[in-house]
């Protein structure tokens, strides 16, 4: 696709599910215990959360195709993060198996249209 076809960051697939799931993750972390306020619950939002603001970085800085890349690689570093915060969640119990599942298998489409743009920077940068 074409770096026309996008208005701004907003338009990005891999923006709007990034931000959709971070949102999803603030509201399931509202149901963790207060002792993980501090902490387990805190890294996942932070991390979630990152993954859609260094996109929004990253579109800013296309002007510099090496900028880019870099601010969508911390974008996808975000992501590996992120699962890990989820897989403790799960392992403790403070979201089933199922959500869980779910996260992940969002995620890793995130992290795949990451690797799409990484590899084809052309395609967004001036």
């Amino acid at each position: 696709m074409k770096n026309d076809i996008y208005k701004g960051f907003k338009d990005l697939k891999v923006y709007q599910q990034s931000y959709n799931l971070a949102k999803e993750i603030f509201e399931i972390t509202k149901n963790f215990p207060k002792e993980e306020k501090y902490s387990l619950t805190d890294q996942l939002r932070r991390s979630s959360r990152s993954v859609p603001a260094n996109i929004a970085e990253a579109w800013y800085r296309r002007r510099y195709l090496k900028a880019f890349v870099n601010k969508l690689i911390e974008a996808a570093g975000e992501v590996g993060e992120t699962e890990v915060w989820l897989d403790f969640a799960c392992d403790h119990n403070y979201i089933n198996k199922e959500i869980h599942k779910t996260f992940v298998a969002q995620y890793n489409e995130v992290a795949r249209m990451l690797s799409s743009m990484i590899n084809a920077p052309g395609k967004f940068c001036h």
